[in-house]
């Protein structure tokens, strides 16, 4: 019996301590060297607040690229565990395994894919593959053609492709930056924004989920200040499953309805202050929206799409200027980051409420020792051995 008793003491041990060791949270943040001179890196956080170690960076990861500038990664962790980060610059993507979090890997990297160049955003798809935007093909320059979207594999292997350009928008910046999936009606739409050219951008476009095909081209109307419907963002679908909104970087918001018909309707709905706003999340009837004149992440009730209302917002220091949100998969809380371009570089976390929607400053989360909040990416010694001041762009929960 003792013996039996041991055994079962000691599976039952093992067990707990398994889902401890899921349940641990660490934050993936996709890194860059603000100077250009070290190798891009992952850097691996402490998330956890009941860690000791809370907002200690404890591990990285190089790419052995200096300079490809860190941008978008995928939203959120993929249940499978391999994440795509864009290094946008070198137009060229890092497949990271992640599913030992505190032993980070580079798995391959791919560039250009079928002629399409510099992808952009990552939208993993059900089968386990995911959708990318990419902005050119065939060059890189202000008159090259625009670009498309492109399904790949876990290992950057093309599954099928499909050209944004559409005739009947020939007069069209077309450089693909974001998309959404509305399967349920065999529908995509995806967002036109350049990222590294002076040209102006203002449309939409709906493709045919099955077959990669743009089936019209719809250009944003004027907002109230007559700049609100430039360098459209992120769109995102509401819980309805047809009712979109669409963020545009001029501080613009847009309601979107009818894609499935033949003549979608594209409406604006509501300003943010400043003409220069960074990414969004959607989650429930909530818009959180980053809103770098205001140095704050701000909250919308969009219970009625088309009359949004500020719900809350949590105001960062004058330094910050708010870019990159992504949320944990409890729906509870928020990473944020500083735009690299700003003065100072740091991670934050927001506590979020989905009852309320409220946001609150995670004050925990900081440097040990540090008398401000958020883990600061400057003047930094990193664990691979670069020392210096970076700044994260693409960072996400794990899972």
């Amino acid at each position: 019996m003792s013996r039996k008793f041991f055994i079962i003491t000691l599976l039952l041990s093992c067990a707990l301590s398994s889902v401890a060791e899921k349940k641990h949270s660490y934050l993936f943040a996709w890194c860059g060297d603000i100077e250009k001179k070290s190798s891009d890196f992952l850097a691996v956080i402490d998330a956890d607040p009941s860690s000791k170690t809370y907002g200690k960076v404890l591990r990285t990861s190089p790419t052995g690229v200096a300079g490809a500038r860190p941008h978008h990664t995928e939203v959120e962790m993929p249940v499978g565990g391999l994440l795509m980060a864009n290094g946008f610059e070198a137009g060229r993507t890092w497949i990271y395994d992640l599913r030992k979090p505190l032993e980070p890997r580079v798995v391959t990297s791919f560039g250009e894919l079928n002629g399409y160049m510099h992808p952009h955003t990552f939208f993993r798809l059900k089968n386990g593959n995911v959708l990318a935007t990419f902005q050119y093909r065939g060059g890189h320059d202000p008159a090259a053609e625009g670009g498309g979207l492109v399904e790949v594999d876990n290992r950057g292997h093309v599954v099928r492709s499909g050209s944004a350009m559409d005739p009947a928008a020939k007069d069209e910046l077309i450089r693909p930056y974001s998309i959404e999936l509305l399967p349920d009606v065999d529908r995509i739409v995806s967002t036109n924004t350049p990222m590294h050219e002076d040209g102006k951008s203002r449309t939409v476009q709906v493709w045919q989920l099955t077959t990669l095909k743009v089936l019209r081209t719809i250009s944003l109307p004027p907002g109230p200040h007559g700049n609100e419907q430039y360098y459209p963002g992120e769109p995102r679908l509401l819980e309805d499953g047809k009712t979109l909104l669409v963020h545009t970087f001029s501080c613009g918001l847009y309601m979107m309805r009818g894609v499935e018909t033949d003549k979608p309707s594209v409406e604006f709905v509501y300003a943010f202050p400043g003409d220069n706003c960074g990414v969004p999340l959607r989650v429930g009837h909530w818009w959180l929206q980053t809103v770098p004149e205001t140095h704050s992440l701000t909250v919308l009730d969009i219970s009625d799409p088309g009359h949004p209302r500020e719900a809350s917002r949590v105001t960062l220091d004058e330094s910050q200027k708010p870019h990159w949100i992504s949320m944990d998969p409890s729906a509870t809380r928020i990473v944020l980051n500083s735009d690299e371009n700003g003065p100072d570089h740091r991670l934050f976390i927001i506590n979020f409420d989905a009852t309320t929607g409220s946001v609150k400053l995670d004050e925990r989360f900081r440097d040990a020792g540090s008398s401000r909040p958020g883990v600061s990416m400057d003047g930094k010694t990193w664990p691979h051995g670069f020392h210096g001041n970076a700044y994260a762009h693409g960072t996400v929960f794990s899972r």
